[in-house]
């Protein structure tokens, strides 16, 4: 109990002190994860539309890998995602190993998944004949669409905040893919492995404080975002 006081107050310190390399590496975890979980949800909102309303014969494989992939191990991704980047990889002319961009494709691979299932989820639990309604009415295609995005915006909205959550609390990707350099590629969790491995508990635990208040105050934002009531 004494060691997770002493956390509390060593992140309590941290936050109102302003240390500078804390809200360095806070800062660089919310753009990293932040702009991950923007790219997934452009990937994963129109995949996962496709999936729910697209009458194809492939269509069920297609959603046991999305599935799959929503379990996938971070590990696994960073292992893919540096064999692709290092030197001698198919993209290592890009130089992108060991910077943020690195990061970010990483984390970008783990949410896809997790956005595009529970968007199609989403999609399917609404009522079909909504759709035809619509088509009968003379809407377009995006139209409908558009229309059933926003009968469906809680998932959609929890499918959001999913991604998010499993991307600012990743370590295993983020470490292989970004090396953790301090002032470049560290952020919250490899940070925190860090100073695990150097005995600074108190420290550890007051960046893992720090990393559950951010992620509390992002998903407050977007619940907020979710539960409001429509005007009209």
């Amino acid at each position: 109990m004494e060691m997770i006081w002493q956390g509390i107050t060593e992140a309590i310190r941290l936050l109102f002190s302003g240390d500078p390399e804390v809200m360095e590496i806070t800062l660089l975890s919310l753009r990293i994860s932040g702009l991950a979980t923007m790219i997934s949800l452009l990937i994963g909102m129109p995949s996962g539309t496709l999936l729910a309303l697209g009458k194809f014969p492939t269509r069920k494989f297609w959603m046991s890998l999305v599935n799959t992939g929503m379990a996938l191990p971070p590990v696994v991704v960073g292992l893919v995602v540096s064999i692709f980047l290092w030197r001698s990889g198919p993209l290592g002319s890009l130089r992108l190993m060991y910077t943020p961009t690195a990061i970010i494709i990483a984390q970008t691979i783990i949410a896809a998944p997790v956005v595009t299932g529970l968007t199609a989820a989403a999609l399917q639990q609404l009522d079909p004949r909504l759709e035809q309604q619509l088509l009968g009415l003379g809407a377009t295609r995006w139209q409908v669409i558009w229309a059933l995005w926003r009968e469906a915006r809680l998932p959609l909205l929890a499918a959001l905040m999913a991604g998010f959550g499993s991307v600012i609390s990743e370590v295993g990707a983020s470490m292989m893919v970004g090396g953790n350099l301090r002032h470049y590629t560290r952020v919250l969790t490899t940070a925190i492995v860090l100073e695990n491995s150097k005995g600074e508990f108190a420290i550890a635990l007051a960046l893992s404080f720090i990393l559950l208040l951010l992620a509390y105050l992002v998903n407050l934002l977007l619940t907020w975002v979710q539960q409001r009531k429509p005007q009209g």
